[in-house]
């Protein structure tokens, strides 16, 4: 195993520990926002699938969101039915919104994808709000009871418990994405992503890899609606807007969209500029934006590359080092001995 690779699997080990051992450091609000924190990692992550691995910059990902949210909401409040058969049913919800949409969205590229998926959210969040029986319109859907689980009853309902919950159904989300990105699947993505052309030439199906991905980051979206609406038991129209998908862009590009764990590391720090920055000025979408900006500046890669960037300066002070060790080690009369030698040498 390589040195880098020991270093990651290090890095991976000490944030798990660290995760799990959370409650034990951190309050119920802090605990919520780094549940948020975790939920929101699972979209920016879905999203990336699309971004980062496909080419596909998408701003309808709040659709999925949305979907995932309201289908928990409405199943859980009016159906009474059990927390894991609304979660599986918001997966299932996600997917066959991606299955329906895709054949449309995806006989375009670029900037017109772009713009076909903002339309779609449009179009979700007018159907939300002109179906007010249903959705609850802009007042939203409220009193959305935690999950209940067998022989532990209802305590999920606790911040702790829920927490774990949520790292769970994340960690399964974010194993699948792991198992995909890297395998033949993940690989021809990115394939894809470099030149559609070639990769057809190559024999790869090309439209129908960007469709199942467009399925799979919708269904994975949907989940993560869903666990956010069961964490702040509330579903709005809020859910389809474009901010959201505004948001979930900004996380996956300031965090690195060609790392695996950039969108999770860009999700936490919007998050927490959000419930930080935002306790002492309401201007924390200007400390945002300039972050933003001075990120793709200086690090288009994301920060997820900041550790590499580190490490190739710290290479080229190394190999300019010896050069300035032997410069400094002479002594003043070496040193002009050494400068009248070059001037001789000079024509």
């Amino acid at each position: 195993m390589q040195r880098r690779e020991v270093i990651h699997s290090l890095v991976l080990a000490v944030c798990g520990v660290l995760l799990l051992g959370a409650p034990l450091a951190l309050g119920s609000y802090g605990l919520t926002v780094l549940t948020e924190i975790v939920i929101f990692a699972l979209f920016a992550m879905s999203t990336n699938l699309l971004l980062g691995y496909t080419g596909l910059a998408s701003l309808g990902q709040s659709a999925f969101f949305g979907m995932g949210g309201y289908c928990v909401a409405i199943l859980a409040k009016d159906f009474n039915l059990h927390s894991a058969v609304t979660l599986l049913a918001a997966i299932g919800a996600g997917a066959v919104l991606a299955l329906v949409t895709g054949p449309v969205v995806l006989r375009s590229t670029g900037t017109y994808f772009l713009m076909l998926t903002l339309a779609l959210t449009q179009v979700l969040f007018g159907v939300a709000w002109f179906l007010p029986g249903i959705t609850g319109g802009d007042n939203g859907l409220g009193g959305i009871a935690r999950p209940t689980l067998p022989l532990v009853g209802d305590v999920l309902r606790g911040t702790t418990a829920f927490y774990y919950f949520s790292l769970v159904c994340v960690g399964i989300g974010i194993a699948i994405l792991a198992w995909l990105v890297n395998s033949g699947f993940g690989l021809a993505l990115q394939g894809v992503r470099e030149n559609e052309l070639v990769a057809a030439g190559l024999g790869h199906p090309v439209w129908w890899l960007k469709y199942l991905a467009y399925i799979i980051a919708g269904a994975l979206s949907a989940l993560a609606g869903g666990l956010y609406t069961f964490l702040t038991s509330f579903v709005g129209t809020s859910y389809f807007g474009i901010a959201l998908s505004a948001e979930v862009l900004v996380m996956v590009i300031l965090g690195g969209s060609r790392s695996f764990w950039g969108p999770a590391i860009g999700a936490g720090l919007v998050i927490l500029l959000r419930d930080e920055v935002s306790s002492w000025t309401q201007r924390w979408l200007l400390v945002l934006g300039l972050l933003f900006v001075v990120t793709v500046l200086f690090l288009p890669g994301g920060i997820a590359t900041l550790p590499g960037r580190l490490s190739q300066v710290r290479r080229k002070q190394r190999g300019q080092q010896p050069l300035v060790s032997a410069a400094k080690s002479l002594t003043p009369v070496q040193s002009v001995e050494s400068a009248t030698s070059h001037q001789e040498r000079v024509p």
